[in-house]
């Protein structure tokens, strides 16, 4: 989106829910939110879908990482002008998620959510894809032990490469859906991005997957 002057300076100024410094958090980010379970959101955009499953779920921890600072800063705003809840379970962290083993520590996320992520289509930035192995592999050491991966996307082609990346690298599904819409999920926020897609009759690609061990432990 178009860069926002005002973005930065904003994001300095609500610190109250913008993270300045998240690696101080690292491993006490339940005790910050006050909460036993912590949902993390990667790519949030502008913020919907974080800011809704906040609001619907205030006993479970939640924090969305944006990279860019413009989206960022108005995902910050509707937080921040929020008239629905007072936003104690909700936090931001403005930075590259190459970063996220810095910010949290090992088994402490519950839930990942992987929202409509750019898909990186061209060879060569394939890893760059939130869904690769490298970022898998990361994932992975951050999950809690029936910690799962959740992911929605209208794009076949990543939809389809991220099944693989998922296999080949220890996980397992237990949800997988090539037209997840067509039955209502009141319990999962429809974002305004996801909703457009919808109108246009496009199929909502999802799933979440677990560590198969952590499978076999639940299944035992």
């Amino acid at each position: 989106m178009r860069k926002k002057k005002w973005a930065d300076p904003y994001i300095a100024e609500h610190t109250e829910f913008a993270v300045q410094i998240p690696n101080e958090y690292k491993g006490r980010w339940k005790q910050l939110l006050q909460t036993d379970s912590l949902h993390v959101e990667i790519g949030m955009g502008k913020g919907d879908y974080l800011h809704h499953m906040a609001a619907a779920n205030p006993d479970t921890g939640w924090v969305g990482i944006e990279k860019d600072h413009s989206a960022a800063a108005v995902a910050l705003r509707k937080l921040v002008e929020s008239t629905d809840y007072d936003g104690r379970n909700e936090r931001i962290i403005v930075g590259d998620a190459e970063q996220i083993t810095d910010w949290f520590g090992a088994g402490e996320i519950d839930v990942i959510h992987l929202n409509f992520s750019d898909p990186w289509p061209k060879t060569y930035t394939h890893k760059r894809r939130l869904s690769s192995k490298r970022f898998l592999e990361r994932y992975r050491l951050l999950l809690s032990a029936d910690g799962c991966i959740r992911m929605k996307t209208d794009n076949k082609g990543l939809f389809e490469d991220s099944v693989l990346y998922f296999l080949e690298n220890g996980f397992t599904f237990t949800e997988f859906s090539v037209d997840y819409r067509r039955n209502p999920h009141p319990e999962d926020a429809i974002t305004e991005y996801e909703n457009r897609f919808m109108e246009l009759g496009q199929p909502i690609y999802q799933l979440c997957a677990k560590r198969q061990e952590a499978v076999y432990e639940t299944a035992e």
